[in-house]
């Protein structure tokens, strides 16, 4: 059997998701406002705003000579979740 390493399969699924989100913004264009289009446009976001004492989203670290600033926000659709199951099809069946 062929082993895949993890860093493989997450980078494979994330592209899959990237795919899911580029089409799902591709319908947004195509389709006109309806319920369909609301349906497949519906997101859900995650982000690191419940973790700042500004709910802004950014980690900031202040130092003397430098600052660092981390954000992560994340955002899925109906369209994303489309890409992920196509993308752990792709790693499933085809090794």
């Amino acid at each position: 059997m062929n082993k895949r390493s993890i860093g493989l399969i997450v980078l494979i699924l994330f592209f899959g998701t990237l795919l899911g989100t580029l089409l799902g913004e591709l319908l947004a264009w195509i389709l006109p406002d309806s319920v369909v289009r609301e349906f497949f446009l519906r997101s859900i976001e995650f982000s690191l705003a419940g973790l700042t004492p500004d709910r802004s989203g950014v980690i900031s670290l202040d130092f003397i000579m430098f600052s660092l600033q981390f954000g992560l926000s994340l955002t899925f659709n109906f369209t994303s979740l489309i890409g992920l199951s196509i993308a752990y099809y792709f790693l499933r069946y085809f090794r």
